[in-house]
């Protein structure tokens, strides 16, 4: 299973992740500032608390989780379902 395995805060709305997979990059989060409860990002130190919470997910508090799946989508382009199935793997005999 591929899961973030760190998070760092970065100018213009954005974070830095890795994933375990080896995968890492900038996602850019500004489309969602001021918006629902993420009006709490326009405190700037709020955000900069970003964290991995024990399951996995993206957080700023308990009421403020992205799923880390997305973000590697966005990331990556691929899902984290795809990237962890081998690509030669044969199909199941029922699918």
């Amino acid at each position: 299973m591929i899961r973030a395995v760190e998070v760092e805060p970065r100018d213009g709305y954005r974070i830095w992740l890795r994933y375990s997979d080896g995968a890492s990059g900038e996602v850019d989060l500004s489309d969602l500032v001021g918006k629902g409860v993420f009006r709490a990002w326009q405190d700037r130190g709020f955000f900069d608390g970003v964290h991995l919470t024990p399951h996995g997910s993206i957080a700023w508090s308990e009421a403020i989780e992205i799923c880390p799946d997305s973000l590697y989508r966005d990331l990556t382009g691929k899902s984290s379902v795809d990237a962890k199935a081998p690509s030669s793997a044969p199909l199941p005999a029922d699918a």
